[in-house]
């Protein structure tokens, strides 16, 4: 959260005061719950983690999947309250930002306040694709789709584009995209034997992007 905002060591300082020291979740733990007080914003040191709502019934619908680098709980800044639930998927590690704290930090230091302006703008153009995802696109389009956006969001917080750990179930990934986890099977399958990507159990290597992306285009180029 830090370096990429060329803060002063003063700046650096006062972030401190109100970051609380890392903490760490193994796989299945909750971060928070939805109706809880909405105390801390959680930034994503290393793991990764899913969010999800649920209905009366007992159905879960997954409404995120978040890797290092990125921020939890920014949905709950208008309630005062979580508005979904966060799970660890792996052994993950975060900074606790205390949320009373965020507006004193945001004045004392502009440059912050831009920096989250910028990051709930990204919130907002992910919800965007996935409504278009979900509402235009058939299962290959989405998986692929799916697939490109996680290869350009680790490629932008520097880790490997095309080789990376799928840390959500076949079973998470088709609830996310609105398709069957047999479907999600089948059209990884599908992508294996057509030379466009190679899986070891949760691990993905893209082998060809470039098809990839004229795959997730067909609907829009309709």
């Amino acid at each position: 959260m830090c370096l990429p905002l060329g803060l002063h060591q003063a700046d650096l300082t006062l972030l401190e005061s109100i970051v609380k020291r890392k903490e760490t979740y193994k796989r299945g733990q909750l971060l928070f719950r939805s109706g809880e007080r909405f105390d801390f914003i959680y930034a994503i040191r290393s793991g990764s983690v899913k969010t999800y709502v649920g209905a009366p019934d007992g159905r879960v619908q997954i409404t995120g999947f978040h890797i290092a680098g990125e921020l939890l709980g920014l949905s709950a800044l208008e309630s005062g309250h979580y508005s979904c639930e966060a799970r660890a998927l792996e052994t993950t590690s975060v900074c606790k930002v205390e949320a009373e704290r965020l507006g004193e930090l945001a004045q004392r230091i502009p440059s912050i306040q831009y920096q989250m302006l910028k990051i709930m703008s990204g919130h907002i153009r992910q919800d965007e694709e996935l409504i278009l995802l979900l509402g235009k696109r058939n299962a290959e389009e989405r998986l692929a789709e799916y697939l490109i956006g996680l290869s350009r969001r680790f490629a932008a917080r520097n880790y490997s584009p095309t080789q990376f750990h799928l840390s959500m179930s076949r079973s998470d990934i088709g609830n996310y995209l609105g398709i069957a986890e047999e479907t999600v099977c089948r059209v990884l399958t599908r992508f294996q034997n057509a030379g466009l990507i190679a899986t070891n159990r949760r691990y993905v290597r893209l082998i060809d992007l470039r098809q990839l992306e004229a795959v997730a285009r067909i609907s829009v180029a309709a």
